[in-house]
């Protein structure tokens, strides 16, 4: 009977490491989206970035999507930093004047791929914004930035100021909102998922958003004009953060292995992402019959002149946060136009 006794004790200690070792006491973490799976922020950068923590831990760390967001997108931050959600994302530009560095990366004419600016954007925050600590309370594990902004519009095609000013258009907010405001465009400041109502009831002219969007939310047909800007008109830039006491709760080993695909490798993912998203949108656009032109070099002039503004402003605001603005403004614009050498 002793030995049948002992005999049972090892084979439960047995199944107990053997549980262990191959993930079985995983962490099983949830994961809150304000965006609907299908968005190509869900379905080609977070899930996909969510298979990674999962293949890098050997599924000692689990990441679920919750089947509902739990808020709106400005709320984001404090929803994972209060606990309500292991991990979430949103963009900055939801939280006015919450993380000012950031705007430094939504400038105009920063760049035409959103895989390079966003991997700028880290090593840039690396480098210069990180001492600043704008996401104190969490961990940050990436950031990113969508492709470049365009303007798109129910009424005409754009190629000056002149054919804007007055013009009511979604904005997101942020850097987007101040270089609308610089050319003469009235704001109204909504989520990118209610475009569709706000143009289709007449309530706005027309949206700036990155080519992706205008398949992404189905308003292809109630934006039929759109003007491209070489280099972008603005972009917005989106954080990735966990719960601090969630990413502390992991090992050492772990903790290396969660920020191995994330930091840079997370940029990367999602740049490439939102660059194919953005094909994706234009190849729809052109398939409906839409007016796509480039912006002329005068509108291009008239735009640069209209916003230049802007960036001297981020510049004194960066240096009042211990920032050096010109410095991280050079490192990111050289870290964009060497992407493809330095990758």
């Amino acid at each position: 009977m002793k030995k049948c006794k002992v005999a049972l004790i090892m084979v439960g200690i047995f199944f107990l490491m053997s549980m262990l070792s191959t993930g079985a006491m995983a962490k099983q973490l949830n994961f809150s989206s304000w965006l609907p799976p299908g968005h190509p922020i869900v379905a080609d950068m977070m899930l996909p970035w969510m298979e990674n923590v999962k293949k890098a831990t050997d599924g000692r760390v689990d990441i679920t999507l919750l089947a509902k967001g739990l808020g709106h997108p400005k709320a984001y931050f404090d929803i994972v930093k209060n606990g309500m959600a292991d991990a979430g994302y949103t963009c900055n530009a939801y939280s006015p004047g919450r993380f000012l560095l950031s705007e430094g990366v939504e400038l105009p004419f920063l760049g035409n791929s959103a895989e390079a600016n966003s991997v700028a954007y880290w090593r840039t925050y690396k480098k210069y914004f990180e001492k600043a600590d704008e996401y104190k309370g969490v961990k940050l594990l990436g950031v990113m930035t969508h492709g470049p902004g365009q303007i798109h519009n129910s009424k005409k095609v754009a190629q000056s100021i002149a054919d804007l000013k007055g013009m009511k258009f979604r904005v997101p907010g942020g850097i987007a909102a101040k270089v609308a405001a610089s050319l003469g465009i009235v704001g109204i400041q909504k989520p990118a998922s209610q475009a569709y109502e706000l143009l289709s009831r007449g309530v706005a002219d027309g949206v700036v958003l990155p080519l992706e969007s205008i398949k992404s939310f189905k308003i292809t047909k109630v934006v039929p004009y759109t003007t491209l800007v070489p280099d972008g008109l603005y972009n917005v830039s989106f954080y990735l953060v966990m719960n601090k006491d969630t990413f502390n709760s992991f090992s050492a080993a772990d903790q290396k292995a969660v920020m191995a695909v994330s930091g840079e490798a997370f940029a990367k993912l999602a740049g490439r992402a939102w660059d194919a998203a953005d094909r994706v949108g234009l190849a729809d656009m052109k398939a409906n019959g839409n007016s796509i032109e480039t912006a002329s070099k005068a509108f291009i002039a008239e735009i640069k002149e209209a916003t230049k503004h802007l960036e001297e402003d981020w510049i004194k605001k960066a240096n009042g946060k211990g920032v050096d603005g010109s410095a991280a403004l050079k490192f990111f614009r050289g870290q964009v136009a060497n992407y493809d050498v330095i990758n």
